[in-house]
């Protein structure tokens, strides 16, 4: 191993062990199962804020997006950060303080799926097993999808085998959620987020200034056919541009619905100590996340750029491009190398801070809303935080296993992921919230049909293209809210009881 990538190593593992360390630091704030889960409920509004957008970005922010813009060109991820900046910011402004209050108000609810359960007065708790069950469906390979970012850094990077950087990075991760819950992965999430920023504004400093300028980074994708373009996307293999339709628009512009639906994301509207500074966390969230996505697709574009003057190789995988220009950074010297291993923790950062709320999310799942609400009803809080944590080693094994193909794609893996939280959950959330007409039969209904619509979407109608080679979010969200609906209509009005707590819950500020 070179000085240098010696010099890049030692700042990764100074970051791993920051992160280890607040684990251990947190772990005694873990008393009950709803520390653990939740935090008790007193999270600050920066670290609710930051912590929410650094588990949503995840390894898409640093390794799937600019690796998107680096082949194609503005259009497949400029749409798609649009409709993520709207729904980040819908979704602050009119779910989260609502989803704060009904939660404590609805039996103190911990859990998603515990809360629809308690929203609906589900006594046999099918609701919360059968959304648990979606829950572990879908976080165990996005959390995978983590694993593997974590791997590819360090076998590209550093000449690893894949499957043991994979195996270390994800040890680490279980490492510190198992230690300290939701506190370490909230505060260590909040850390990340600020060195997720300092990697892609450093990286997109470096690639202007090594591409010559910012006009040179502009008159090469200008240069090539639909690639600067919003309403035509870039083929690579022929050189020509293909037109980027409405209805192709209109499919990416769904990814903001896919926030609705979101456990991770949902959870830290739940777990804020005070309601009132939701506002504040609203606008440091959405300014974030607004800059960080536009900043990660340039450096998908200034990549492209410093391929054609050689800076770098064409890539092979493109999700790579910003670990390629961190080596490049790294060959200028001893600070440069330190500044390129904190850039490469960037990328780690933005993987774990994904990976850990995704492995709380699941286990939790799998703990308290199936093995306690269900099997074990009597379980003693000391029983709970070990169910959990042995739950958390548990799903992180499974998410290993998936991660052994070193060949998934960072990107297709979230998509498809997001496509099920928010068909499955983002109609149910927003009508558990604000419909008091819905009842349990269409929250049921409306849950399983926007989940099963994801897959058939996805392996038997897209498939077949054209207009129907949309992204399966949009038609299973619209399937799931229009059965909701329909069944709600076609089976008995909530309870009095029901009604009542909707209404209080209305009232609140």
């Amino acid at each position: 191993m070179t000085s240098t990538s010696l010099l890049m190593l030692l700042a990764i593992l100074a970051y791993l062990a920051v992160v280890v360390g607040i684990g251990v630091v947190l772990a005694k704030r873990n008393h009950t199962t709803e520390d653990f889960y939740l935090g008790g409920r007193k999270l600050g509004p920066f670290v609710t804020a930051m912590s929410a957008e650094a588990s949503d970005m995840s390894s898409w922010l640093l390794m799937g997006l600019p690796g998107v813009a680096y082949v194609t060109g503005l259009a497949d991820a400029a749409w798609t950060a649009i409709g993520l900046a709207i729904g980040t910011y819908v979704n602050w402004l009119i779910v989260a303080r609502r989803l704060r209050h009904y939660t404590h108000e609805c039996g103190n609810s911990t859990t998603l799926p515990l809360f629809f359960s308690n929203r609906y007065r589900d006594e046999k708790k099918i609701l919360s097993v059968i959304s648990a069950v979606l829950i572990i469906i879908f976080f165990v390979p996005y959390t995978a999808s983590g694993f593997a970012a974590c791997g590819k850094l360090f076998s590209s990077l550093f000449g690893w085998e894949y499957m043991p950087a994979m195996i270390i990075s994800a040890i680490v991760i279980v490492a510190y959620t198992t230690l300290g819950g939701f506190w370490a992965a909230s505060t260590s999430d909040f850390l990340q987020s600020i060195i997720m920023t300092i990697a892609i504004i450093v990286v997109f400093g470096f690639g202007i200034n090594n591409v010559g300028s910012f006009g040179a980074v502009i008159d090469n994708a200008k240069s090539m056919a639909g690639y600067f373009s919003l309403v035509q996307i870039h083929d690579p293999a022929t050189g020509s541009a293909a037109p980027y339709g409405a209805l192709t628009i209109a499919s990416m512009l769904a990814w903001g619905l896919g926030y609705f639906g979101m456990p991770h994301v949902l959870l830290r509207f739940m777990a804020i100590e005070d309601a009132k500074k939701l506002d504040l966390s609203r606008r440091v969230a959405t300014v974030w996340v607004v800059i960080s996505m536009a900043v990660a697709i340039f450096i998908g574009v200034i990549g492209n750029a410093m391929t054609k003057v050689g800076s770098i190789p064409v890539l092979e995988d493109s999700e790579t491009i910003i670990i390629t220009i961190s080596d490049l950074i790294s060959k200028h010297g001893v600070l440069a190398a330190l500044v390129a291993g904190v850039i490469l923790a960037g990328i780690l950062a933005a993987t774990m801070s994904t990976a850990d709320s995704q492995l709380l999310a699941a286990s939790s799942s799998a703990s308290q809303n199936i093995l306690k609400e269900v099997f074990v009803k009597g379980m003693d809080e000391k029983t709970g935080m070990l169910v959990a944590r042995i739950t958390v080693l548990v799903i992180a094994v499974i998410g290993m296993f998936i991660a052994r193909d070193s060949n998934s794609s960072v990107f297709q893996i979230v998509s498809f992921a997001w496509a099920g939280f928010g068909a499955s959950f983002g109609p149910l959330v927003l009508l558990a919230l604000f419909w008091k007409r819905s009842n349990l039969q269409g929250a049921l209904a409306g849950m399983l049909s926007g989940g099963i619509m994801v897959f058939v979407w996805k392996f038997l109608v897209r498939p077949m293209g054209g207009v129907l080679g949309i992204y399966e979010l949009l038609p299973a969200f619209l399937v799931a809210l229009a059965v909701n609906v329909a069944v709600s209509f076609a089976t008995a009005a909530p309870s009095q009881e029901i009604q009542e707590e909707f209404e209080r819950v209305s009232a609140m500020k």
